[in-house]
């Protein structure tokens, strides 16, 4: 699958899976604007991308503020005269018992996966409208769909507004040649993860292996994803094979859910 001549941003692709789907849409031929909110994160994966031999551009971006994610689409634009996709990455979390969470986590957790996603989305979708059409790719989670064993339950509800809006999104873009798909991951090997793994493993008086084992013993296919997983199903979305694939959600978790 080629995705040659064609400009990608991501965003939190600083590392984990974002840092993973920049460097497979490199190995496609696309070429990368890393975004991340750490520079030297984003310039460390922007020397990655590179090695690929194709054009990438590192910026700074904090996707729960507005105003810099409309800079970073402008940058994009001209570094590369167009935006063809762009991949909502960028998202936090932390492990909490449902009583536990704070409004502070609220707002933290849906002001970058929930309010940036959107304005992401807006921002990206306003340009590819005037440039004739576009791929928007969201990675939520099934943390969205009810996994039971996700995070804590505002970043659940964050993820599933994800879904949603990727939905709505396709519905009022598909006009404009804007195709909208999310991705929804499962339990996936990212540092956001092994923190979270960390976090829980104190909570429960376990070992953060012990919580992983816990947390892929339900996997049907007995393994939780790399980033790489995600990052093949992102290729697939921003390629000529799904043309005509949009508003779909899709699961990557080795069959934890099932609908």
């Amino acid at each position: 699958m080629s995705l040659q001549g064609n400009s990608v941003l991501v965003t939190g692709a600083g590392a984990g899976i974002g840092a993973a789907i920049a460097n497979a849409m490199a190995e496609a031929g696309a070429d990368v604007i890393v975004a991340d909110i750490n520079e030297t994160k984003a310039q460390e994966s922007a020397a990655a991308v590179a090695s690929h031999g194709v054009k990438t551009l590192p910026l700074v971006a904090d996707c729960g503020d507005v105003a810099s994610i409309d800079q970073m689409v402008k940058a994009s634009v001209a570094a590369f005269g167009k935006l063809d996709v762009i991949v909502n990455n960028a998202g936090v979390t932390r492990a909490a018992y449902i009583m536990d969470l704070t409004e502070e986590d609220w707002d933290r957790m849906h002001r970058v996966n929930a309010k940036g996603v959107f304005f992401c989305l807006q921002s990206a979708a306003r340009q590819m409208i005037e440039q004739g059409g576009g791929r928007i790719i969201n990675i939520a989670s099934i943390a969205g769909r009810g996994f039971e064993g996700t995070s804590n339950a505002a970043y659940a509800a964050s993820k599933g507004a994800v879904i949603a809006l990727t939905k709505t999104a396709s519905q009022q873009l598909g006009r404009h040649n804007v195709n909208v798909n999310a991705v929804c991951p499962g339990v996936t090997l990212t540092p956001l993860v092994d923190q979270m793994l960390l976090d829980r493993a104190k909570q429960e008086n376990k070992t953060a292996e012990e919580v992983l084992a816990d947390l892929s013993r339900p996997i049907p296919i007995g393994r939780p994803n790399t980033p790489e997983d995600i990052a093949a199903l992102s290729v697939f979305l921003a390629g000529p094979g799904a043309r005509n694939i949009t508003g779909q959600a899709y699961n990557v978790d080795g069959g934890l859910i099932t609908s």
